[in-house]
């Protein structure tokens, strides 16, 4: 027997049990009715349309009947229009998708998003379980060792992250994890493997992605804590070379479908950066990025 909240009733020895013994089906339902069993749907904007929401997210939605497919898309789509302006707002049309389309990965994986930035971090520690559970991914990874984090478990962070072999993620999400990992260092402060954690082969400020501003920022930050100013400010300085080489980079490509760049971007005079492997990275120094470039990293 259940309380109306949902908690098992008192004297109940079976109710863990039978939790246990839920179907897929039933666990994500009992799951859905405890993100708020009361909840108002906010207003959606009349120019807000199903097409509004990426096309290949559409395509996830067609398990759904049509109307119910077109109200998920477009509380998806505010969600995506909202979540840096208004993260909050934003949450509450993750929890109406959720509501309407809880058995689609991408609409758990946008309610854990979207928890993670109101800084809900048990609950998007929970949705990116279930998106986890559902999609068979390990994309979202660094979100779920920054969540860890966030509810103040910074050892089982680093256990999480430790769990999966870095060379089978794709490399913004290595790079990513590597980031969260150190944060997690640093919560314990173990501030030099902090800084190892960070040392991988994209540290290279010869070289510019839709991750290097974040991860030389991280680095100079790390460099800080250790008092190691002088290095500090350069990497600040190398952050913010890459993130303005990457704007011009988008400005160029503007109006194209899809764009390769084969060259990558060089920045002048400046010194290699260190080759230490993180620990647990199966990188090689100088590797390069898989099928990567500035512009189709963007995203």
């Amino acid at each position: 027997m259940w309380t109306r909240d949902g908690a098992p009733a008192r004297g109940d020895r079976d109710a863990f049990r039978r939790e246990r013994e839920l179907t897929e089906e039933e666990r994500i339902a009992f799951e859905l009715k405890s993100i708020r069993p009361r909840h108002d749907d906010p207003e959606i904007p009349d120019d807000v349309t199903p097409q509004d929401l990426d096309k290949g997210a559409r395509n996830e939605l067609k398990t759904l009947s049509k109307e119910n497919a077109d109200g998920v898309a477009q509380h998806l789509a505010m969600a995506a229009r909202l979540i840096d302006s208004d993260p909050a707002l934003a949450h509450l049309h993750a929890m109406s998708a959720a509501r309407r389309a809880g058995r689609i990965a991408m609409v758990r994986e946008t309610l854990a998003i979207t928890a993670y930035e109101t800084g809900d971090y048990a609950l998007a520690l929970r949705e990116l379980r279930t998106y986890r559970r559902i999609s068979g991914k390990d994309d979202q990874l660094p979100l779920m060792v920054d969540s860890e984090r966030g509810v103040g478990r910074p050892e089982r962070a680093l256990e999480l992250g430790r769990s999966v072999d870095r060379s089978t993620l794709d490399v913004p999400v290595r790079v990513a994890l590597a980031i969260a990992m150190s944060g997690a260092r640093l919560d314990l402060g173990q501030t030099e493997d902090a800084l190892l954690e960070l040392q991988i082969p994209q540290l290279d400020p010869k070289r510019a992605f839709s991750y290097s501003p974040a991860l030389f920022n991280a680095y100079a930050e790390t460099l800080e804590v250790l008092g190691r100013e002088e290095e500090a400010a350069v990497w600040h300085d190398r952050a913010m070379i890459a993130s303005e080489a990457l704007e011009q980079s988008a400005a160029d490509d503007e109006g194209e479908t899809m764009v390769v760049v084969e060259e990558l971007l060089e920045f002048d005079d400046e010194p290699e950066s260190p080759t230490a492997d993180a620990p647990g990275s199966d990188d090689q120094p100088g590797e390069e990025p898989s099928g990567e470039s500035a512009a189709d990293e963007k995203a």
